[in-house]
């Protein structure tokens, strides 16, 4: 298997409007650039086609990342470079997927993009934060549902505080110094 042929998945943790899609497509398009097969798994897509029907319970949103890490193992164990920009808000959930991915013997970085709720709701990329200040969205990670900040993730990324170029290239260099490049 050459190099490239390498599979592993990049988990990217936070809250919503922090910049993990922006992070995973700017070192998405890093990686295949130089060769390798990357797929990004967004998680509003995953809502739409592969988790349709759950809700945002605590259960429906384990269910849905579960769902999540077995794809991305799934095509992580065939060479691809996974990368999971999804909140997945709870350690346990989080854990099973690093797990699965252990006694599959598959490459598992957990990243957090540690940017603080107040940035985010500034930055409110979908307007959830604002749907919510007006009562007309409950449930919002790290608002008024709980977010479990990850006790020890694999990279701890301040994007609020760096360019995305900078925080994609952070990411690329642990990804080389793991030896899933």
């Amino acid at each position: 298997m050459s190099e490239s042929g390498q599979g592993a998945t990049i988990w990217l943790t936070g809250l919503p409007s922090a910049g993990k899609t922006t992070i995973a497509r700017a070192l998405g398009e890093r990686l295949t650039a130089d060769g390798h097969r990357v797929e990004v798994l967004d998680g509003d897509e995953i809502r739409e086609f592969l988790s349709a029907g759950l809700g945002f319970s605590r259960e429906d949103r384990h269910t849905n990342v579960t769902r999540i890490g077995f794809v991305a193992e799934l095509l992580a164990s065939h060479g691809v470079k996974v990368l999971v920009p999804v909140i997945a808000p709870y350690a346990d959930s989080r854990e099973a997927v690093r797990k699965h991915h252990q006694a599959s013997g598959t490459g598992y970085l957990e990243v957090h993009v540690a940017t603080p709720v107040d940035v985010c709701s500034e930055r409110d990329v979908k307007g959830l934060y604002a749907r919510q200040a007006a009562g007309e969205l409950t449930g919002l990670t790290g608002v008024d549902d709980p977010y479990e900040v990850p006790a020890a993730p694999d990279l701890v990324i301040a994007a609020h505080e760096q360019s995305v170029a900078e925080s994609a290239g952070a990411l690329h260099a642990l990804l080389g110094e793991r030896g899933l490049l």
